[in-house]
């Protein structure tokens, strides 16, 4: 027998499972969240959060480096020194503020948090396992997974001892003079960077043959450059074939079959992330699969009725904000509301320098029955202002009635013109619409109103 009972229960406490209690709370369903580690999840304990954190403080260290030898703004310092243990200290205490808070918003809105591993019983129940505890059930009418994903690892490479994950990578105990990256995605970049900026020799290592295989070369061109400007190795076209006999050094092997190593007093594993799937009791629910994820329809339904699911174990984009929305959305169907997750766009942003952002169809995905613009931030007073002029703008919109599709930009601080570019696709906006709205002066959003009069033919600085 059921030692509780509830109406909804949502396993996983990371951003889409704690967004969809504390949604339910608010409109008095009986929730209880499961969550065996840290509320938060990757993203606020491991990932998005302490990443950006890290990202920042690397930043500030290599400007003040900069200085160090002068600088245009009459800026001159003595050179600097960084304590990395301060460093990982001052991160940490941005994930507890946050965390707490989560913690607090849950209990604000009557939200049971059960600490402990959840195992699937069958849709209707859950049983609880705690350390040292006698295990128990509980019993619910809807059941909603939100377990997340974790990181991929080489087989031939595990994590351990040299060989780290993103996890290790943003809580370093001391820095490496020598860091093997493993993957030219986002993750690799973000920290090969941040750990450039830092002061360690980093290299590369990508199997394809350019970086951010995901995104058109127009938009990672800039950050190309910038990682030859910043000192870091990259080896294109490049399999990793493993560690040395010594486990000093990464060996691999280029286009030409040509082997040789690569020394490192690090190597951080960045090559994906995947479903969390096993280890629970999922796989009692035979639920409809979509490969590794889980197969939801629009309204994160599965195919067991009242069985849902969220985030990442549904399958891609893998953000943080989509699983938000679907969970805030679950728990308003089930409170009797009529949703569907059907967005414009997600907007997709690498944190990288300069940072990428990606909202919607590129050119090359909207095709001849698209146009598309771009305004370069070397023509934005802002941009020149934060002594930055790498970069651009782009617009797609449809020829026929002009309707954006999709807007990606790089350059400084882009990541900010996200919601803008989202919001425009969610409005059906026009390139006359932003032609016509009057952006603030000096803003690097001034670039958003140039691309679309670009579009439309009479951009007026340049």
């Amino acid at each position: 027998m059921n030692a509780h009972t509830t109406n909804l229960i949502v396993i996983g406490g990371g951003p889409g499972g704690y967004v969809a209690a504390i949604r339910a709370g608010q409109l008095g369903i009986p929730t209880m969240l499961v969550e065996s580690d840290s509320l938060g999840g990757t993203c606020l304990n491991v990932g998005c959060i302490p990443s950006k954190a890290l990202i920042h403080a690397a930043d500030e260290f290599e400007a003040a480096t900069r200085y160090a030898d002068g600088s245009p703004l009459g800026i001159s310092v003595q050179k600097p020194k960084i304590d990395i243990k301060q460093t990982v200290s001052w991160k940490d205490g941005i994930v507890a503020r946050l965390t707490g808070g989560v913690g607090m918003l849950l209990k604000k809105h009557g939200v049971q948090v059960v600490k402990g591993k959840a195992v699937v019983i069958d849709g209707k129940t859950v049983e609880i396992l705690r350390e040292g505890e006698q295990p128990y059930r509980i019993g619910c009418e809807n059941l909603l997974i939100a377990s997340g994903s974790h990181t991929t690892e080489l087989p031939f490479m595990p994590f351990g001892g040299r060989v780290i994950s993103a996890t290790e990578a943003l809580s370093p105990s001391e820095l490496p003079k020598k860091l093997v990256v493993v993957g030219a995605g986002y993750i690799g970049l973000e920290l090969g960077i941040a750990y450039r900026k830092l002061g360690a020799e980093v290299t590369v290592v990508e199997a394809q043959d350019r970086i951010l295989p995901a995104y058109d070369q127009e938009l990672t061109h800039p950050v190309a450059v910038s990682l030859k400007g910043l000192g870091i190795d990259v080896r294109l076209g490049c399999a990793v074939l493993g560690m040395n006999a010594k486990g000093t050094a990464v060996v691999i092997k280029d286009a030409a079959g040509q082997e040789s190593e690569l020394a490192a007093d690090q190597v951080l594993v960045a090559v994906g992330r995947r479903p969390r799937t096993t280890g629970f009791g999922l796989e009692s629910l035979m639920l409809d699969m979509d490969g590794r994820f889980i197969k939801i329809d629009d309204q994160c339904r599965t195919s067991m009725r009242n069985v849902w699911a969220i985030g990442d174990v549904t399958g891609e984009p893998m953000l943080a904000h989509r699983a938000m929305a679907q969970g805030e959305m679950v728990a308003e169907i089930i409170s009797g509301k009529t949703r569907h997750f059907m967005p414009a766009a997600i907007p997709a942003v690498c944190f990288t320098d300069p940072e990428i952002v990606v909202v919607g169809q590129t050119p090359e995905q909207a095709g001849a029955e698209c146009m598309h613009a771009l305004f370069p931030f070397a023509a934005n007073g802002r941009s020149m202002t934060l002594e930055s002029k790498d970069g651009f703008v782009r617009v797609v919109a449809r020829r026929d009635n002009h309707q954006i599709v999709g807007w990606q930009a790089v350059g400084k601080g882009v990541s900010e013109l996200a919601a803008a570019f989202g919001q425009s696709l969610e409005m059906g906006a026009r390139l006359e619409d932003v032609a016509g709205t009057i952006h603030a002066h000096p803003t690097l959003g001034e670039a958003i109103q140039e691309a679309a009069l670009r579009a439309l033919g009479h951009a007026l600085h340049v």
